[in-house]
């Protein structure tokens, strides 16, 4: 995490389509900014969401490739999305907290004003959050591919069905196991599903991957935490006789088959996210996770 004075000049303004909060807010933003003389993208679908006479509307397939700063108004879901979809564009990203956790989304929306302001006079911290790159491979050619800032998750895609799988960490076999699935967990995401799942919180500054095995069908499994530049392999079982599946974020999912191996590794480029300087990751779990105050 550093101190940084880049400028921007043009911003892009990323939400929720047809969601009055996120609308409400990303209309105050497009106002401010208009009103400062900053040239304004904002995403094609919210174009019925407010009212502008001066921003341009683009895709959000497109919009990272014109904007030197992405402003996410929405929940995590939201800035999970930008995350992946803007990753190749490298452009840093401010989360606006219009739903529910907002783990990303820290800034407060009845501060949006006051602290966008900061991050555009250069007064803010500059975060780079690792993501994950997953293939499937079957018959030893990549038949699909995606990519998480929170979590991947191998599950048997149907309920109250287990799944059947080998585990390799860098080529070396770790166990196999038969549970209700495995999910493969960025730092970010270790608040997230991986949490749920009996995982430990791992700070954002830590380069490292956990394994949060999922009801598995053994009294001994317990998460793993592994170095992130690790090479994550599971097989599945070939008389495996559900159809599962791989899920991104909760969001990408890609159909497996039996036999077929799943890949995941650190993706090449880091997800860029500005704070504000009164940002404080341990105030954030205080507040989010409900734990006790200094006494």
């Amino acid at each position: 995490m550093s101190l940084s004075q880049q400028k921007f000049k043009t911003i892009a303004l990323l939400g929720k389509p047809q969601n009055p909060q996120a609308a409400e807010t990303i209309q105050v933003l497009h106002d401010f900014l208009i009103e400062q003389k900053y040239e304004v993208l904002v995403q094609q679908s919210l174009s019925t969401d407010i009212t502008s006479q001066h921003a341009q509307f683009m895709p959000r397939t497109v919009i990272g490739e014109k904007a030197d700063l992405i402003i996410v108004v929405g929940g995590d879901g939201s800035m999970l999305n930008a995350g992946r979809t803007q990753i190749q564009h490298q452009v840093p990203m401010v989360g606006i907290n219009r739903g529910h956790l907002g783990f990303l989304t820290d800034v407060r929306p009845t501060e949006v004003i006051e602290r966008v302001t900061e991050i555009l006079n250069g007064e803010y911290t500059e975060e780079e959050r690792f993501i994950l790159n997953a293939e499937v491979i079957r018959d030893e050619q990549i038949i699909g591919k995606s990519t998480a800032v929170n979590e991947v998750v191998i599950h048997p895609g149907e309920i109250s069905k287990m799944l059947e799988f080998e585990l390799f960490i860098d080529q070396q076999f770790v166990y196999s196991q038969r549970s209700d699935g495995l999910i493969i967990s960025t730092p970010t995401g270790s608040t997230a599903y991986a949490l749920s799942g009996g995982g430990p919180i791992i700070s954002p500054k830590v380069d490292a991957i956990v394994l949060v095995p999922m009801f598995p069908h053994t009294l001994s499994s317990r998460p793993i935490v592994v170095d992130a530049n690790s090479t994550i392999e599971l097989a599945i079982a070939p008389d495996n006789r559900h159809s599962p599946m791989v899920s991104c974020d909760g969001q990408e999912n890609m159909a497996l088959a039996p036999s077929d191996r799943i890949r995941i590794q650190k993706h090449s480029l880091s997800m860029r996210i500005l704070h504000p300087l009164t940002h404080d990751y341990y105030e954030v779990l205080r507040t989010k996770l409900g734990w006790g105050h200094k006494l």
